[in-house]
Formats: structure tokens, sequence, C-alpha cells
């Protein structure tokens, strides 16, 4: 191969290179939809979309007076709505989360937080972790975290 060939063949994989990059970047998407804890959001996305894939942060399920319900199950049942919320934010369903994972202040919490759980999907369930975690920001029992892929 003569010297004008490799410099051919390098210009071409350096072009494709930098394509495939500014490719992958615009499938990016941010996804914020509006909740309770708005005011107190720390400087992350509520989800970001690559491809058909959606990866959601973690969410608590503060009240409407952003502070933290009286009964675990309102409180997990604020959490999934706000997880609801940013799925359907990026056109997506409950039914589309493959993975969750819970962080729970204290797994005594674990029936109370699936009664509510098992209400909010129609079929299969998505793969999930529920992990003691101790303090949870602002006092929250729970913290939802997880990933989606559009069927």
């Amino acid at each position: 191969m003569n010297a004008r060939s490799f410099s051919s063949i390098a210009f071409v994989a350096v072009l494709t290179a930098l394509a495939s990059d500014s490719a992958a970047q615009e499938t990016r998407r941010y996804i914020n939809p509006r909740t309770v804890e708005d005011s107190t959001a720390g400087p992350f996305s509520g989800a970001v979309m690559v491809g058909n894939t959606l990866y959601l942060s973690g969410t608590i399920g503060l009240d409407e007076n952003r502070q933290v319900p009286a009964s675990a199950e309102q409180e997990a049942r604020n959490v999934l709505n706000n997880v609801r919320s940013t799925l359907e934010a990026a056109g997506m369903s409950m039914d589309d989360l493959v993975s969750v994972q819970v962080f729970c202040s204290d797994v005594a919490h674990y029936d109370a937080f699936n009664r509510v759980y098992r209400t909010f999907f129609a079929a299969e369930f998505p793969a999930r972790a529920f992990l003691g975690a101790g303090t949870l920001l602002f006092g929250a029992r729970f913290e939802v975290q997880g990933i989606a892929a559009r069927r």
C-alpha cells in the first residue's frame, strides 16, 4: 500500500468516526417533566433517551407541599406516578420499563411498596432490585430509578 492510499483510508476512517459521533449525539434527548421536586432538583436530567432506550434518574415521591407523605403507600404511589410521568413525556409507558432499582430508607417498607407497585403494571414486571439504602434525600422512604426500552 502506498502513502497516498494509506492517507485516503485514514481520512475516510476519521470522517466516518466523526460522522458516527455526531449521529450518536443527535439521538440523545433530555426529558425533564415538571414534578413537585422541581424546586429541589440537582444538576441532572429527569431522564435521557438514547435511541429507543430511556435512562431514568432517581426520583422521590414528595407530596404537593414538598413533604414526605404520612404513609409509605402514598409515597410509593407518588414516586411511581413521577416515574410514569417521565415515561409518558418520552412517549413510553410503565410497561416499557425493563429494569427498576428501588432505594429504600428501611426495608420494613418492602410490603407497602409492593402493594402499590404491582398496580402500576398491566402485564409482566420489569427486572428489579430493592435496596436498603439508609437515609435518602429530604427524608424520603423511596427513590426509584430505571431503564426503559421502547417496544
